[in-house]
């Protein structure tokens, strides 16, 4: 009888905490550790960036009206700098303005019957343009156009005796196009690869040994590579999935 009364009490004794040890259960958190976040870089093209580049410049071969010999249309080396600001208009628009010079290797000429040589110790070229630009996160292709400087030195030479001369036309003034693709491959810093058109507009002798041979173009093609250091460059924001 005892044994029945013990177990009596014992059994209402744990049906009576039940209910609280199900209330502490209950009070746990349960935890879930969550999955790791996506983390997506935003690229921002928005401000200014300064930069060198490296390339060649190919002058047309049939100035002078086919005349041209000396190193017309060889290729030469260029180097320069370049510095611009970028506004991103919206995602996928950039529009922006740049200044750029390249110095340049070698001359351009042309050698005449009679021993009469022209030559244009072509020392640089430089341009202020505008550009506008389709952007695919860290990637850019553009257009560009402006105003384009050639910085001239020439002579007129008869027997390689310098002789003087007077050129029309004003060619160190002309304009420029051009096109592009850049990539940004780590924060603040760009690459870019660059064909950029240069007409500096026709010209004749005026007076010289040289009168009379015709008009004359001074243009130029140049292929360029470069990097731009970009400042105000929004560090990668990340967005989570």
């Amino acid at each position: 009888m005892k044994k029945i009364l013990f177990a009596t009490v014992a059994l209402l004794m744990v049906s009576a905490a039940a209910p609280a040890i199900g209330a502490d259960l209950g009070a746990r958190p349960y935890y879930n550790k969550a999955a790791p976040a996506y983390a997506a870089p935003i690229y921002n093209w928005t401000g200014f960036y300064i930069g060198a580049h490296v390339g060649g410049a190919f002058s047309s071969d049939n100035n002078f009206n086919g005349l041209s010999t000396g190193n017309n249309g060889n290729g030469r080396f260029l180097g320069g700098l370049q510095a611009g600001a970028d506004w991103q208009v919206n995602p996928n628009f950039v529009v922006g303005a740049e200044a750029q010079y390249s110095w340049l290797s070698g001359n351009v000429g042309a050698v005449f019957p009679g021993g009469v040589a022209y030559t244009n110790d072509q020392r640089g070229l430089g341009s202020i343009t505008g550009r506008v630009g389709y952007t695919w996160g860290p990637g850019l292709v553009y257009v560009k156009g402006g105003y384009a400087y050639s910085d001239n030195n020439e002579k007129v030479t008869v027997g390689g005796v310098p002789t003087g001369f007077i050129i029309s036309g004003g060619h160190s003034n002309g304009y420029t196009v051009g096109a592009g693709l850049e990539y940004m491959f780590a924060p603040s810093w760009s690459a870019k690869a660059e064909y950029q058109y240069y007409n500096f507009g026709d010209a004749h002798f005026t007076a010289g040994p040289l009168v009379g041979t015709g008009n004359f173009t001074t243009d130029d093609h140049t292929f360029k590579a470069g990097v731009n250091y970009r400042f105000n460059w929004a560090s990668p924001v990340v967005a989570r999935y």
